[in-house]
């Protein structure tokens, strides 16, 4: 895998991946961004949080489960004190989808959680990740 981040000005820049994509990011206003981008640190934690709801939905299709929807909101604290790193995350599944086994979704959450996920299982060396869900019926 590659990447490579390319400055535009400012503290704006923009990354490009190896599969042909790209994000601009940017700083805060207060240390000379225009916000015309997620902050790197938001990456970081959207990045775990797909690499997340990519596995719990692979594993719930492979147990048969009819998932129509699925919501991950993420809320996270960092340290006060350079380095600035994760210190817990939390993770809220709201997944919809008819006839949800609840047993089979917290199965599905503890293997990305504990096996497939690498972004998360990398953001836990640093922080606390915690993980729930809601089940919606539709």
């Amino acid at each position: 895998m590659q990447a490579r981040v390319k400055w535009l000005d400012g503290v704006a820049m923009v990354g490009e991946t190896s599969s042909g994509h790209a994000v601009v990011m940017d700083g805060a206003q207060e240390h000379g961004g225009r916000n015309i981008g997620p902050r790197p640190m938001e990456m970081l934690l959207l990045g775990m949080g797909g690499c997340s709801q990519f596995d719990v939905l692979h594993i719930l299709r492979k147990s048969r489960q009819k998932v129509t929807a699925c919501e991950l909101h993420l809320e996270a604290q960092r340290a006060s004190e350079d380095p600035k790193v994760f210190t817990h995350i939390h993770m809220h599944f709201t997944l919809t989808g008819k006839n949800l086994d609840p047993k089979k979704v917290t199965a599905a959450i503890g293997l990305s959680a504990d096996k497939y996920c690498s972004a998360s299982i990398m953001l836990g060396m640093t922080a606390l990740i915690t993980h729930d869900f809601t089940v919606i019926e539709g």
